[in-house]
């Protein structure tokens, strides 16, 4: 693998010229193409016709992880050790290994986020005697949308605290697949789970 060097230069097929043109190495920042976020000053190969970015090197692509990484804002929660016990009693009656634990509650956050009358039914769970005890574990979810998703739910259910959101979301759980075992849900998470198996 070659390694370039700010101010190298190479014969590449720039795609906004359309031609085969010389690119000179440069550091830049650049924008990831579906407008989500920025790597700051990584290593490109610049055309020296039109000034565009048209080719990173292998050597760059570790920058543009890490900033991917960074996108992907963790939302973290401290709870009672009952509930995550019911998040893997969970996961296992949908045929999934304690791995699954993060999905499944990415899943139960994006149907509510989409479904603003049942957000609002997860204030009843917090009023039940499952909802209290010490909180001594940690749940971390991370995701490029996570967040934007929470918010949504904690508006619908008027809830303020994430973490009072994420504790109603895993009584839902509880109810809907440990309790009633509603089929509609079943059927779908089992289905999620043998795509991703």
């Amino acid at each position: 693998m070659r390694i370039f060097r700010v101010g190298d230069s190479q014969k590449v097929i720039c795609e906004h010229c359309g031609s085969l043109e010389s690119a000179t190495f440069k550091l830049r920042d650049v924008p990831f193409s579906d407008g989500s976020g920025i790597v700051k000053k990584v290593l490109v190969g610049v055309c020296d016709c039109c000034d565009e970015v048209c080719v990173i090197p292998h050597q760059s692509t570790p920058a543009v992880r890490r900033q991917l990484e960074c996108q992907r804002k963790a939302v973290e929660s401290r709870l009672p050790a009952h509930l995550l016990d019911i998040l893997g009693l969970a996961t296992s009656e949908v045929g999934a290994t304690a791995d699954f634990i993060p999905s499944l509650v990415k899943y139960y956050i994006h149907q509510l986020a989409t479904d603003p009358e049942a957000a609002g039914k997860l204030k009843a769970f917090l009023r039940t005697e499952l909802a209290a005890g010490k909180a001594d574990k940690r749940l971390s979810l991370k995701g490029k949308i996570i967040s934007e998703e929470l918010e949504l739910v904690k508006s619908a259910a008027d809830i303020d605290s994430t973490t009072d959101v994420i504790k109603g979301i895993i009584l839902k759980i509880n109810e809907d697949i440990l309790l009633l075992k509603r089929p509609e849900a079943m059927a779908e998470l089992k289905g999620i789970v043998a795509a991703v198996a």
